[in-house]
């Protein structure tokens, strides 16, 4: 007799489906999931238990579904070869099931990396495109984003197939996580978030200012074989420039082997560099895998042995209020502490304000704490309110120098936007500040400004100009230094006195502001005082600023602890003016806006944009119907396809050559 489902059970897989199809769109397409991996897992084996035990509610259930649709933001393409989810086992038992069903019993476990799956596509050794998962069947193009990635080979060694489509995870170490969100606004929860975040960008230029890592791992279309293990792919893999997690790979033919690999990770987890969230057991004979096959959505010869989630829960002591170098407010929350994972927890970070609202938390409720990614652990939840709780209220000033914090429209973060004077955020801003393109002081470098800060030396830029003067002698004693390079960066800071306009501008940190940027105020205003004084919309009214970055200029120089810091800073320089008029009416490129894509064989970017600029050229940073040339190098992007589109001139380097030639001549 046919096993018919009742309400309650149709009722009950109908929403655990609908909830899981959230939870993906949340996770795959957003980069911003809303439940835990532990509440994901077990909706989804619940959902698989009931099409167990009712076949006819596999056909589009959990069973056969693979991550989520494409976004409409990138282009859809289609995957050779379908990319497939792994299953997901949680216990010995759980492993056992699927072991003891093999005929090959001869393992190759892997780490399961906690990042977004990519597939590279090589056709003759050369990368020719880049795929997300996507729904599985259809990827997400990043192509360009893929090629900013260190790790992921543009061009292949040695011998290897006439295609092949390396798959794998673009991930983000810890330490690049954490480097991140303190130099950023924008506050990602974990390095997976992060990862996925900075790969899924629609300018591969944000993509490539973000440190990403990654990692090969299988393979889906490829034209020939000469490898009959998984073992021996990593030896391919390695062979042709890519990384592998073999540092951390065993073999394994029993449970108990299984079960000892298992152990043994689980004790290393903390010291991996990257986050983790199991370990993938496959059968290491190809041959086999073959004749296995797979299901609708995930292989057979594969499955992911799942780590436990960390979790507990404590008491929300207190909230305090963190400053990051950028001047972003990270509220922080105050734990009873709490041993999660065999680690004692007693801070976890809540984010945003925004977080804090969403999650209802007051100061002296019960929370429950997850080590998310066992690297920086946060609140999850509200497990317990408390009746004598208190409301926390957002600073609208800096807890660290009394400076104004604005939240501007659109943006989550809170900044303190006394850039200059914070010391929160005083180092960050002098390591800009004495930069090659801005003050340009050779001996100032991030160590030597930690010491001099730190000892009280240097509590604004000002204060560079008067180091040596005040404490040449003590710094002459200082393990480092002597007599030679005391006086070389005397020299050097001497000689930084006398700076261009647009080079201040650059140098003070005003946010959104950079070289580019701080060129066209400079040729704009062509004085310090006009810039400050420039109203917002005669700033929005200018080519190449816009209304976020007007109203930050305003917001910069209106207030007053940036105020008193370059007053403070123009007693110590001399700053030089721009003639307005400077920018040559009379070059071949006069009036012309040009865009710079792609890698010149003869010159630096910084070289091709001065001689396009002594041509009278404006050089700008994205392609627009107002862009007149785009140049082009090689591995050119996403700018000169947008460039084709917009049927703009396009030159190459031989045709830049000319140019300078005609000009010269």
């Amino acid at each position: 007799m046919k096993n018919i489902p009742d309400l309650f059970i149709l009722s009950e897989h109908a929403d655990l489906l609908k909830k899981l199809h959230e939870w993906d769109i949340a996770y795959h397409q957003n980069d911003a999931p809303v439940v835990d991996d532990a509440t994901y897992d077990a909706a989804k084996k619940r959902a698989l238990e009931i099409e167990a035990q009712y076949p006819e509610l596999a056909k589009d259930g959990a069973s056969t579904h693979v991550g989520a649709a494409v976004s409409d933001k990138f282009r859809s393409v289609q995957h050779s070869v379908p990319m497939l989810s792994i299953s997901d086992v949680f216990n010995q038992s759980d492993v056992a099931d699927w072991f003891n069903k093999l005929t090959s019993r001869e393992l190759f476990i892997e780490l399961k990396v906690d990042g977004l799956s990519y597939s590279a596509r090589y056709e003759n050794g050369r990368l020719v495109r880049g795929l997300t998962r996507g729904s599985g069947t259809q990827g997400e193009d990043i192509t360009e984003n893929l090629k900013t990635i260190a790790d992921i080979p543009h061009i292949l060694r040695g011998d290897f197939p006439d295609v092949i489509e390396i798959r794998g995870e673009v991930y983000m170490t810890r330490a690049d996580f954490v480097a991140l969100n303190t130099q950023s606004d924008k506050q990602f929860a974990n390095p997976r978030n992060a990862a996925a975040g900075s790969l899924r960008q629609l300018n591969p230029e944000i993509t490539a200012a973000r440190k990403l890592s990654a990692f090969a791992y299988t393979y889906g279309e490829i034209s020939s074989r000469d490898f009959e293990t998984q073992s021996q792919y990593f030896d391919r893999l390695e062979s042709w420039g890519f990384k592998t997690t073999r540092t951390w790979a065993r073999c394994a033919r029993t449970l108990d082997e299984i079960q000892q690999v298992y152990n043994d990770i689980m004790l290393m987890r903390p010291d991996i560099p990257f986050d983790i969230d199991g370990l993938v057991l496959k059968v290491n004979d190809i041959a086999t895998q073959e004749r296995m096959g797979s299901r609708a959505n995930s292989p057979r010869w594969e499955v992911a042995y799942k780590f436990p989630a960390a979790r507990a829960i404590t008491t929300l002591r207190d909230i305090t209020i963190q400053v990051g170098r950028t001047g972003v407010l990270t509220p922080v929350a105050e734990l009873e502490p709490i041993n999660i994972g065999g680690v004692i927890v007693s801070r976890a970070t809540l984010h945003n304000a925004d977080e804090i609202q969403r999650l209802g938390v007051r100061i002296g409720d019960k929370v429950t704490v997850q080590r998310a990614g066992d690297v920086i652990p946060q609140i999850v939840d509200v497990a317990e309110k408390a009746a004598d709780a208190t409301d926390f209220v957002f600073p609208t000033t800096c807890p660290i120098c009394g400076g104004n914090v604005v939240q501007e429209s659109g943006m989550v973060a809170r900044r303190c936007i006394n850039t200059m004077g914070c010391p929160a955020q005083l180092i960050g801003e002098l390591e800009h500040f004495v930069g090659r393109k801005r003050f340009d002081i050779d001996g100032l470098g991030v160590k030597q400004l930690e010491n001099f800060v730190g000892r009280g030396w240097i509590k604004t830029p000002a204060d560079i100009f008067e180091l040596i003067a005040n404490h040449g002698d003590e710094i002459k004693r200082m393990e480092g230094f002597g007599e030679k390079s005391v006086d070389n960066l005397n020299t050097a800071i001497e000689n930084a006195r006398n700076v261009d306009l647009h080079r201040l501008l650059f140098a003070i940190g005003i946010p959104e502001v950079g070289e580019v940027t701080a060129k066209i105020l400079a040729r704009t205003f062509g004085t310090l005082d006009a810039v400050r004084n420039a109203p917002a919309w005669k700033l929005k009214s200018i080519d190449g600023i816009g209304d976020v970055m007007a109203d930050e200029i305003v917001t910069f120089f209106a207030d007053e602890h940036n105020k008193n810091a370059l007053d403070k800073l123009l007693k110590q320089i001399n700053v030089r003016d721009t003639v307005v008029s400077q920018t040559k009416t009379d070059g071949p490129l006069a009036g012309k806006k040009v865009v710079l894509t792609g890698t010149l064989s003869n010159y630096t970017r910084d070289v091709a944009k001065e001689i396009l600029e002594r041509m009278g050229a404006t050089v700008t940073g994205s392609v627009s119907a107002k862009t007149d040339i785009v140049l082009v190098g090689t591995d050119a992007g996403s700018k000169l396809a947008k460039a084709e589109q917009l049927g703009i001139t396009i030159w190459d380097e031989a045709e830049f050559d000319r140019a300078i030639s005609e000009f010269k001549s």
